[in-house]
């Protein structure tokens, strides 16, 4: 009997990742977290905006302006998703647990946070391999961002100078989200 249980189980879960874009077919842990979340099933049908982030940078006050944009639009969806990175300058020494409690308790974050990653060259995950790929572009700094659509395809790649409130990103962040 729990062989008849188990190949419908084991279909189900194929049919569900066979419908995975490619790009998001990616596991993750919640920044301080413990197990893997997939992308394509936390953000299926979602507008992404995926950054790298380091708390010692002097970009580092966009995390502001990203949890005002992630505030005002998740409900459209839309989401800001953080992948801290130590790779520019040492910017992000902290542990996972030192880079929560800094990124709560002084800019209020609560768009979804990720473990620490690396995001370029040889060594980059292969989700940012592939966003580089994809047309976004490998990224040069800190707070490099992906404009992600619906369909799970890039859109764009901003560079860290490209603030979350900048006219051209809020545009093309509406525009994806009405298609």
């Amino acid at each position: 009997m729990p062989r008849i249980l188990l190949a419908p189980l084991f279909f189900v879960a194929s049919v569900a990742s066979a419908n995975c874009p490619p790009l998001l077919d990616h596991s993750f842990r919640p920044l301080a977290g413990k197990e893997p979340v997939k992308l394509c099933e936390r953000f299926e049908g979602q507008v992404l905006l995926v950054v790298n982030t380091a708390s010692k940078c002097g970009f580092t006050p966009q995390y502001e302006g990203l949890e005002k944009l992630h505030s005002e639009l998740k409900d459209k969806g839309f989401a800001v998703v953080g992948f801290p990175s130590n790779e520019f300058g040492g910017q992000e020494p902290g542990t996972e647990d030192e880079i929560k409690e800094f990124c709560t308790l002084t800019y209020g974050v609560e768009f979804p946070m990720f473990e620490k990653v690396q995001v370029k060259g040889e060594g980059a995950t292969p989700f940012y391999q592939a966003l580089a790929e994809a047309g976004g572009g490998e990224p040069q700094w800190n707070f490099h961002k992906y404009l992600i659509g619906k369909d799970g395809a890039v859109i764009a790649g901003y560079g860290s100078r490209v603030k979350p409130d900048a006219p051209e990103l809020r545009a093309a962040i509406e525009a994806a989200i009405a298609q």
